[in-house]
């Protein structure tokens, strides 16, 4: 394969994407002395919706539509509420301690997918 930096695709330049793929490798961290029996239950999901953040912020940034990209990053934003809510129900149940740095880094992306859903958003009123 030639030159990845040649071929740099659209949401490799976005601060929410970059954080976003933070926020998996935390939440791998994060979940990873969670008990074994909780392997195919609250650690699973909590991957899963990890993931499913960039993958949309990803896959938003290459549709050819704002109203499109504007939907998969509305996808994005629910997939993170969706992982706040497990990774406190974790901390509920005992399998993990709250951890401030993985709070700040959910709140940060919020932020920014919210920040960049409201200027697509002029955007597409604007057109």
């Amino acid at each position: 394969m030639g030159n990845r930096e040649s071929s740099k695709r659209p949401h490799e330049g976005l601060e929410v994407w970059r954080d976003a793929m933070d926020l998996v490798e935390t939440i791998y961290r994060f979940s990873a002395r969670f008990p074994d029996s909780e392997r195919f239950g609250l650690t699973s999901q909590l991957r899963r919706a990890a993931i499913s953040i960039p993958s949309n912020v990803a896959e938003g940034a290459a549709r050819r539509s704002t109203k499109e990209y504007l939907r998969f990053l509305s996808i994005a934003r629910g997939s993170l509420s969706e992982l706040d809510t497990q990774q406190q129900i974790a901390v509920r149940l005992g399998f993990a301690e709250s951890s401030p740095p993985l709070n700040e880094l959910i709140d940060r992306v919020f932020a920014k997918l919210t920040g960049l859903m409201n200027v697509l958003s002029k955007r597409e009123a604007s057109s």
